[in-house]
């Protein structure tokens, strides 16, 4: 059951983009290694492919929710895996893992249809009357 609007999605999008950027420093492992850049380059890209979806968060609408959904859940798996794809799972991986984890479930709880258009609150769907 898909119980997450596209709207409150979005707000999760940005706010978990803003948490993988800062999680290195927050969370005390930031250095030059996969620990700090994967989650870093996530996290930009998380706040890329939001701007040119078509739900209410994005800009411009050039990606499908579905597609958008399909990229958080590669996302969401590549960075759980990340600590043992990318052997650091020594110095850290619960913040990789449980973020990928959460970005996994996100992406399978949203409805796939945005509610409303990008940014401007049109409607992407029509209906007859």
């Amino acid at each position: 059951m898909r119980l997450i609007p596209s709207r409150i999605h979005g707000f999760l999008d940005y706010a978990t983009a803003l948490l993988l950027i800062a999680a290195p420093w927050l969370f005390n492992f930031a250095g030059n290694g996969a620990e700090t850049w994967v989650p870093v380059a996530l996290g930009i890209g998380v706040v890329a492919y939001s701007l040119i979806t078509a739900y209410e968060w994005g800009v411009s609408p050039l990606l499908s929710m579905r597609t958008h959904l399909i990229i958080d859940a590669l996302g969401g798996a590549l960075l759980a895996l990340s600590p043992w794809l990318f052997g650091f799972a020594d110095r850290v991986w619960a913040p990789h893992l449980f973020v990928g984890l959460f970005e996994l479930a996100a992406a399978a709880l949203t409805r796939p249809v945005a509610d409303r258009g990008p940014a401007l609150g049109r409607t992407t769907s029509t209906s007859v009357r």
